[in-house]
């Protein structure tokens, strides 16, 4: 074997190979953390995008040897066949999920680590005022595949309440509540322990309104006092991750999410499996002030 190889192929043959390797831009973009596919596809057509300095078309594939610059800066695109890097991060209250903000509040990006050639992106989002998992991942289809409201992708919250709910506000819950923006209901709530007037529960929901959780609970007359969320899809926040703390994900969990959301092909694995097929394997989630939901549900099944 040649003493310079690649894959067990000589350097020079290798090189070749990889300068006839063409991605289609809009995917290369997304691989690179810019955003998700269809996201880049819109600022292709817009203009915004130019490969060796001629403005890019949506459809046009790009090689190794090709500069690309998005709004006129380079982008540094990946070929390798590696896996997106995912990270987990307890969201305190009084940090806003946003790069930039007028009032010069503390953001969930302050302390993130660096990332070459891209940049983080967001798996949802959560308010001001709540704590709780908060996920970023580098890959633009894998944070788009998670949190676009036509997958349904289960979001899990501890919420506090001021008061207690009855069996006939949690039914109305589950069958939905009409609020300003349509309406919005519960595909589970169950009690959760509490002490005085505060009431602890696990309810899960499939979007990503804002303020949803609150404003639902507002719709039938109770405040919450605390809310944190637990889980995102398949992945949990693990009781070791305290308010404040980062954990980036090993790369087996990485490659189960991604076949989780049937991404596992793009990023190098044998095929991908859509979530309604897999039974995620999740870490221990954390755990609210009171004590885990109770087994039974409130005239639900399922």
């Amino acid at each position: 074997m040649p003493r310079y190889s690649y894959k067990g192929r000589p350097l020079k043959a290798a090189a070749e190979e990889l300068e006839d390797h063409s991605e289609k831009l809009h995917k290369a973009l997304a691989s690179a953390g810019m955003g998700s596919r269809r996201e880049m596809e819109k600022l292709v057509a817009e203009g915004r995008v130019s490969i060796n300095s001629i403005p890019a078309k949506v459809g046009d594939r790009v090689k190794s040897s090709d500069l690309v610059k998005v709004n006129g800066r380079v982008v540094r695109l990946s070929w390798k066949r590696q896996l997106p890097r995912v990270l987990i991060y307890h969201k305190p209250e009084g940090e806003i999920v946003s790069r930039d903000d007028p009032e010069g509040r503390p953001t969930v990006f302050d302390h993130l680590p660096s990332i070459r050639g891209g940049r983080w992106l967001t798996v949802g989002r959560l308010d001001f005022n709540t704590e709780g998992l908060l996920i970023f991942t580098s890959n633009g289809d894998l944070a788009n595949r998670m949190s676009h409201p036509r997958y349904e992708v289960e979001r899990e919250y501890a919420v506090r309440l001021l008061g207690a709910l009855t069996t006939e506000q949690m039914n109305q819950l589950l069958e939905g509540v009409e609020l300003d923006d349509g309406v919005a209901q519960v595909d589970s709530i169950l009690p959760a322990g509490g002490e005085g007037a505060n009431h602890w529960y696990r309810l899960v929901i499939r979007e990503g309104r804002n303020r949803e959780v609150r404003r639902i609970m507002e719709h039938i007359g109770l405040t919450v006092s605390r809310l944190i969320r637990v889980r995102f899809g398949p992945v949990a926040m693990p009781s070791r991750l305290k308010r404040g703390m980062q954990e980036e994900m090993a790369e087996a969990d990485v490659r189960e999410l991604l076949n989780w959301c049937g991404l596992l092909k793009d990023a190098g694995g044998d095929r991908g499996n859509t979530p309604e097929n897999q039974e995620p394997v999740r870490t221990r989630a954390a755990k609210p002030d009171q004590p885990q939901r109770r087994s039974t549900r409130p005239d639900r099944q399922g």
